[in-house]
């Protein structure tokens, strides 16, 4: 299986200043990687530095900023690209503003939109690279005062599916794809969650796959979760005695 390597170039995971975004940067670096870690508040990023040591780099960057995004990726020869960074601002729609509401979608999305697009410009150069995007199943089940994050974190998720639709045939070496990391013990997550650095262990152990077959798959936590299949699919399946095993990570 095609690996990510710390020659390949270097490792972007944004919101990095905190919560899983540092415990990946943390895994990543502790595995031979140079991490550029983007995030809003320098102060934080200068903590994940500390506990990452000399192959982290701070940028400080809003990812909802595509000018600032596209500066800060031009230079960098990307290996993988983590997209972490989102907020969870916890409002009753009645409470949001349009004003507001779009501040989350910028971010949520548009942070997405912005990291992928730019790291595609040199991946597709190279015609190799790995993006896994961070998400949720709020789309599917949103929670009281969530709308905004659920909207854009499920967009988020077509988005990852549109991309796909778009380069996957030409560049079979860039491989994207979705990982749910479960309800974290984080300042957007809950208490009694996993610890973030429990999380992390599994979402670089994928980050990590480079195989042309996980493109367009999702995990949540530590294992793959299968796409639904039609009747006639099933019965393809149990006629050819075929069983359809979901893969795990280490």
């Amino acid at each position: 299986m095609s690996v990510v390597k710390p020659q390949d170039g270097v490792a972007v995971v944004t919101g990095a200043g905190s919560g899983l975004g540092r415990a990946l940067a943390v895994e990543l670096c502790a595995r031979g990687f140079t991490v550029v870690g983007l995030g809003r508040r320098a102060e934080a990023l200068t903590e994940t530095a500390g506990l990452c040591g000399e192959r982290f780099q701070a940028r400080t960057v809003d990812v909802a900023d595509a000018q600032a995004v596209a500066e800060a990726f031009a230079p960098l020869q990307i290996a993988l690209l983590i997209n972490n960074a989102a907020v969870y601002p916890r409002r009753d729609f009645l409470t949001e503003t349009p004003e507001t509401f779009a501040e989350t979608v910028a971010v949520n999305l548009g942070g997405v939109v912005n990291c992928t697009h730019a790291a595609l410009r040199d991946m597709a150069q190279r015609g190799q690279g790995r993006i896994l995007n961070v998400a949720t199943f709020a789309d599917h089940d949103p929670l009281p005062a969530s709308s905004a994050y659920s909207v854009s974190k499920g967009a988020a998720r077509i988005l990852t599916r549109a991309v796909i639709a778009d380069v996957a045939d030409r560049f079979p070496g860039i491989v994207i794809s979705d990982w749910m990391p479960g309800m974290l013990q984080t300042s957007m997550g809950i208490p009694g969650g996993v610890p973030p650095e429990v999380s992390a262990k599994w979402g670089v152990a994928l980050a990590l796959q480079r195989d042309p077959s996980l493109t367009g798959t999702t995990f949540e936590m530590d294992r793959e979760i299968l796409p639904p299949r039609g009747l006639k699919g099933r019965i393809k399946d149990t006629l050819l005695m075929r069983k359809r095993s979901p893969r795990t990570l280490a």
